[in-house]
């Protein structure tokens, strides 16, 4: 047999498709927590107190003196001016204010305005009045 003579006949013929499916095989959940933990903050913290004493000294001096310290205490002199010629207070007089309530009626003649609203009616023939049955 020659080339001539042979035929192909073909009988079936494969073809090739893709194609793909989604397939679920689990799931996945997200969720938040949250966490307390402690931490440590660390500082100095100064805190002052002061006490406050009052000293009597009941000395004259001729001029203020100057606020001085005397290691952790600070010393504020406290002056005043005294009179050496005495002064009293004497109670002279007293004012008293006393209120009295009145009532008084008054009855007086008084001009008031009035203001009103006049409508007249004209009859729509003035030569002829209509009768009107009342």
């Amino acid at each position: 047999m020659n080339e001539q003579d042979t035929q192909v006949i073909p009988l079936v013929q494969e073809e090739l498709v893709v194609s793909k499916q989604t397939v679920e095989t689990g799931r996945v959940r997200v969720r938040t927590e949250v966490q307390w933990h402690t931490g440590h903050a660390r500082a100095d913290l100064f805190r002052d107190h002061v006490e406050v004493e009052r000293v009597s000294v009941g000395r004259e001096v001729d001029s203020v003196p100057p606020v001085r310290e005397d290691g952790d205490t600070m010393i504020i002199p406290v002056v005043e001016e005294v009179l050496v010629v005495e002064k009293r207070l004497m109670l002279k007089e007293e004012v008293h204010l006393k209120r009295i309530r009145s009532v008084e009626h008054l009855d007086e003649a008084v001009r008031l305005r009035v203001m009103q609203a006049v409508v007249d009616r004209e009859p729509s023939n003035p030569t002829t009045p209509k009768e009107s049955s009342i």
